[in-house]
């Protein structure tokens, strides 16, 4: 969608160049742009406009969710290593323990 700037100034400079007074010319002006804002409005109102999705919205929230993913991602990496940590500390845990056990019950 591309935006139309409507130049107030030239507007008015060319009025005055085709033979309109200062007076005329301003206050002509000053209705063209009344008239320009107030369609505008109306057609952001009418085809909802302001809801309207753009690329840049999108990038931005394909980014976030991207963010988000990697911090998940993270906590994940975390949580494994914390599984990793405790199966393997319990497996020593549990080896050393039967260790313990068959020595002073072996020598009997």
């Amino acid at each position: 969608m591309s935006a139309t700037v409507l130049n107030i100034h030239e507007f008015y400079n060319e009025l005055k160049s085709v033979g309109f007074n200062e007076q005329q010319a301003e206050l002509i002006a000053n209705l063209h742009s009344k008239t320009a804002t107030a369609a505008v409005e109306q057609a952001k109102h009418d085809y909802k406009l302001d809801d309207t999705v753009t690329n840049r919205d999108l990038d931005a929230r394909i980014k976030e969710t991207e963010f988000k993913i990697e911090l998940v991602r993270r906590e994940i990496a975390d949580v494994k290593f914390e599984i990793i940590k405790w199966v393997v500390g319990t497996a020593f845990a549990s080896v050393s323990l039967m260790f313990i056990i068959l020595r002073f019950f072996g020598k009997a």
